[in-house]
């Protein structure tokens, strides 16, 4: 198989080609946006609904961009857990 060193691969459009590119200030209010939607239907009692948006926002982009950014970005990441290795 012959690969063309012209050929150029783009990533899909609309997805950050950088971590620094990454809109932090949307991502925290898509995801509380979201969040607030579950917390109200609770308060509702419409359980299908909360077990849609739980769905919905554990597979948004925006959870997964936080998420990744809270566990990479934290104080502990340099600190050994209990089996000693970082």
């Amino acid at each position: 198989m012959k690969v063309h060193s012209h050929t150029a691969v783009s990533a899909p459009s609309g997805a950050p080609q950088q971590w620094h590119d990454i809109d932090w200030c949307r991502v925290q209010r898509n995801v509380r946006a979201m969040q607030l939607r579950i917390a109200k239907a609770c308060r509702e009692g419409n359980w299908r609904r909360v077990k849609s948006l739980q769905r919905m926002l554990t597979r948004s982009r925006s959870a997964r961009y936080l998420a990744t950014r809270r566990v990479t970005e934290n104080q502990g990441k340099r600190t050994a857990g209990v089996d000693r290795v970082l």
